[in-house]
């Protein structure tokens, strides 16, 4: 059975991505991705949440390896957020990922920024 850092890495190429395209989608280091996907780096439920959000990777699956891979109702709306995402200047990129993390932790209870 896959761990979730393998199951991170497996969804990633099965989107046809390279680590640095991956890893600008959801706001992190190619180096930072790259540790997760080796198992180096724990992918919390934050992360989850974060990949789930900007990609359509199913959090249930990337958790657990239940279900399905993607979450297919959300591909649409995903795609039109990442191209609304790459309009914005480096300054509103980081504000906007401050925020989705604000909500995320607002969602979830706790009060890590």
């Amino acid at each position: 059975m896959m761990t979730v850092n393998e199951r991170l890495a497996y969804a990633r190429k099965k989107l046809h991505l390279t680590q640095a395209q991956f890893s600008e989608k959801i706001c992190v280091s190619t180096g930072f991705l790259c540790s997760m996907e080796v198992g180096d780096r724990k992918v919390n439920s934050r992360m989850i949440k974060l990949i789930n959000l900007t990609t359509g990777i199913s959090a249930k699956w990337l958790e657990t390896g239940k279900g399905e891979m993607f979450v297919q109702d959300a591909t649409g709306e995903i795609e039109e957020i990442v191209n609304l995402y790459r309009q914005l200047n480096p300054f509103f990129k980081g504000y906007f990922k401050r925020q989705l993390l604000e909500i995320i932790n607002y969602e979830n209870g706790t009060k890590e920024t």
